[in-house]
């Protein structure tokens, strides 16, 4: 009987059984992802000129997984060896396996002019959209007849949990294909219709059973972390998630209308004595961000719609002057009924009054035919960030001083994505797609909240209390 030196469970064959280009494995602690990682990036090893690559966030990260890989290769191919200098595996083939690192998104850059048939990211939402696209051009053949492919494992949290939820996450349910479709144009002219997919595989500990054989007891280790991070690595959830700064924040469509302990609500009719203001952070390579809030007779205010300059990919700008961006806004401002024949007050960056380089972006804005107008935001980041957790604190009934309308799109994708700075520890990582974020604050700052106790307690869904309810546009009591 040969002597099997490691075997896929289940859901790691499941994994490594993915057609699609690009394959995210994970998204919850235990469920195998390094031992899946390191075994898919053997099946190619009998070529010679085969050439792979792991990668971490930081060198340090990759001892455990080395350690790991010498106790699956070496056994496998006594006769490979590991080049602690260059850390790489070299198998008797001649085919290597690499161990790199990109602790900044400058360090791209050590791998330019280097190809590699297969490239794997272990933790990817430790890395930055910027750092994970660039290696797509490092993706291509080292020689004929090799299978040039992307793998990636990752719990929820960190820098980019966003984008990597928006791109493995959102789009369609797990171990369904995301196809997109790209256009090249050729030396040609000629446009070429080119198609890629991705995946999502998703494991839990409930998927090792080796690891549950071993220590049962790892399941109560996962059970008695707060509950963020318990939901996160046991469950799997990209809801909640260690390191996320606005964990009061909760998105429940079934309370969209009656606005209890949801702060994602339907739109509707904004009575026309309440004020409205427009917050605006301006980016160019970046995106831009420009939003309309209504506050009622409390102080409570209601984010109203959303103005985003992203052209599609994660945090990247659509690169438009500020005229033109005032010219939008002007013509929103005319011809949305919200917003028609409103008074509206602009609260801004600073910045966009510096004109030590030449004519501001709050001067061009404001000239002929646009005249949209600014006022310069109170821009201390602490205080700004304590307004948003002052203002998403629920009271014992569910309501809150802040809301947005479910239209915001942008907004409610981006905020509870947030994560903190491992180096400022009370503000948020500022390398994050944070625009919207701050434009929000310009405007929280401009109507200052004492703060206020964050009440946790939901409603009991069927309260002995509550004599009626309600089913469609009948009342029902009862007795």
């Amino acid at each position: 009987m040969p002597n099997v030196i490691w075997q896929p469970q289940r859901k790691q064959g499941a994994f490594m059984r993915r057609p699609e280009y690009e394959c995210l494995y994970g998204g919850a602690a235990g469920g195998g992802k390094s031992d899946a990682l390191l075994a898919e990036a053997l099946r190619q090893v009998p070529v010679p000129h085969y050439r792979a690559i792991i990668l971490r966030k930081t060198y340090p990260q990759l001892s455990e997984l080395i350690d790991r890989s010498r106790a699956i290769y070496q056994p496998a191919f006594p006769q490979a060896r590991y080049n602690q200098t260059e850390h790489f595996w070299q198998f008797p083939s001649g085919a290597k396996i690499y161990f790199g690192s990109m602790q900044h998104t400058k360090d791209r850059i050590n791998y330019q002019g280097k190809r590699y048939d297969f490239i794997a990211f272990d933790e990817l939402t430790h890395f930055t959209w910027d750092e994970y696209s660039y290696m797509f051009s490092r993706n291509r053949p080292s020689g004929p007849g090799t299978r040039v492919y992307i793998r990636a494992t990752t719990n929820p949290g960190g820098i980019g949990h966003g984008w990597v939820k928006s791109r493995f996450i959102l789009p369609s349910p797990p171990l369904t294909p995301i196809w997109e479709d790209y256009q090249v144009v050729g030396a040609d002219g000629k446009a070429i219709q080119l198609r890629r997919n991705r995946v999502f595989v998703p494991a839990t500990v409930f998927d090792n059973q080796r690891l549950l054989d071993n220590d049962p007891m790892y399941l109560a280790n996962l059970a008695m972390m707060p509950e963020a991070e318990r939901n996160a690595l046991l469950y799997g959830s990209w809801d909640s998630f260690d390191g996320q700064v606005f964990t009061e924040w909760r998105n429940d469509p079934a309370h969209y209308q009656d606005q209890r302990f949801t702060h994602v609500i339907d739109p509707f009719q904004v009575p026309a004595h309440w004020r409205i203001f427009r917050g605006f952070d301006f980016g160019y390579a970046k995106p831009f961000s420009v939003g309309w809030f209504a506050v009622d007779e409390n102080g409570k205010i209601y984010h109203i719609k959303e103005y985003y300059g992203c052209n599609g990919t994660p945090n990247k700008g659509v690169m438009m002057e500020p005229t033109q961006i005032a010219s939008e806004i002007r013509r929103i401002e005319q011809e949305d009924p919200m917003l028609k024949g409103r008074k509206i007050v602009g609260i801004a960056d600073p910045s966009i009054f510096d004109e030590s380089r030449g004519e501001s972006v709050a001067r061009m804005m404001e000239r002929s035919p646009n005249f949209v107008y600014w006022m310069g935001a109170d821009n201390t980041r602490i205080p700004g960030k304590m307004q948003y957790h002052y203002r998403l604190a629920f009271d014992k009934d569910g309501d809150c001083m802040f809301q947005v309308f479910h239209t915001c799109k942008h907004f409610v994708r981006t905020i509870p994505d947030l994560v903190y700075d491992e180096k400022h520890v009370e503000d948020i990582n500022t390398e994050q797609e944070d625009h919207i974020y701050d434009m929000c604050r310009y405007v929280f700052m401009e109507h200052p909240i004492a703060p206020r106790k964050n009440v946790l307690v939901k409603p009991l869904p069927d309260d002995p209390l509550d004599l009626c309810e309600r089913s469609g546009n009948a009342l029902f009591f009862r007795v």
